[in-house]
């Protein structure tokens, strides 16, 4: 009898270990496994002139001039990497435009655009790691994406003279930007300056987040097992990639952008990344915007808040 009562709690323990083992292969398949359509370009570039028809003509512009190109550069990782870029005369700077989760870089050419059309630079919008038509079997967060956005302004310096740098990122595309702002810059830039629309303060807060607004669950058990398998599956934890960390020390110039009605990255993590980032900075709330809405909800304004 003894044996029996002592044997109860073990199998329940057991069975929710092997239960917690599952959700957590579950949970990152779910967050980190790419879209099985991302190598659908014809399908984005319709989305983008469907959603955007103000691209259109400069679209047109572009591929009438033979002047919107792509290319595939290998990363240090041995990774096949893509990425679009249209170049403008002899400007000596260069907009890196970074798209969101699940995203491509087809799908924020509006924002390209802007840097392109009316603020003179070249622009260069390539497919993070697992995204659009770059290699990579598991998204990574914007966390060792920063890495590759280090090799994309290399190639923007050694390739087209640049020596400032924009870099814009929104959603997980914002993330990314935060943490390359953290980095070490090379020795050839003159200047460099980031905008971050909508990002995150870490993975962990976002997904910690997602959990509890989408299935009603707190962080324990199953962030943490998450964060583990996903650091020994891919090398790096849902703890360490924070931009809230990468930020603290950074001397460059950051826009923050945020919509006050963003339930999926939520507003308050904006004041949170704001509060820790030394001067030279600037915080733009916009009013009734979404998640990723802000260029959409106010076009003229954004053109005109990015040019700082």
């Amino acid at each position: 009898m003894k044996k029996l009562v002592f044997a109860i709690p073990v199998a329940i323990v057991g069975i929710f270990a092997v239960a917690t083992v599952g959700a957590s292969f579950y949970m990152l398949d779910y967050s980190l496994a790419p879209d099985s359509a991302r190598r659908d370009t014809a399908f984005c570039f319709r989305e983008l002139r469907r959603l955007h028809p103000e691209v259109t003509p400069w679209l047109d512009s572009l591929k009438a001039g033979h002047s919107l190109r792509d290319t595939f550069v290998v990363m240090p990782t041995g990774e096949r990497h893509h990425a679009y870029y249209a170049l403008n005369g002899s400007s000596h700077t260069a907009a890196i435009v970074i798209h969101g989760w699940r995203d491509c870089a087809i799908d924020f050419f509006d924002i390209a655009r802007l840097y392109h059309q009316q603020h003179g630079c070249h622009v260069l919008m390539p497919d993070l790691h697992a995204h659009g038509l770059s290699e990579g079997d598991a998204v990574g967060m914007g966390w060792h994406d920063r890495l590759d956005i280090l090799q994309w302004m290399e190639i923007a310096h050694n390739q087209w003279g640049a020596d400032t740098i924009i870099v814009h990122g929104v959603s997980m595309g914002a993330a990314t930007a935060m943490n390359v702002a953290g980095e070490t810059m090379p020795s050839w830039l003159k200047s460099i300056r980031f905008i971050e629309d909508c990002g995150y303060t870490s993975v962990w807060d976002e997904f910690g987040y997602q959990l509890r607004q989408e299935f009603g669950l707190p962080a324990f058990p199953l962030l943490y097992t998450t964060s583990l398998l996903c650091k020994l599956k891919y090398g790096w934890s849902f703890g360490e990639a924070s931009s809230l960390n990468k930020i603290q020390h950074s001397p460059h110039p950051m826009l923050f952008i945020h919509g006050d009605s963003d339930d999926f990255v939520p507003t308050f993590m904006v004041h949170q990344l704001y509060r820790v980032k030394p001067q030279p900075k600037r915080l733009w709330i916009t009013k009734g915007a979404q998640h990723a809405l802000s260029y959409t909800d106010y076009p003229e304004d954004y053109a005109r808040q990015i040019k700082y």
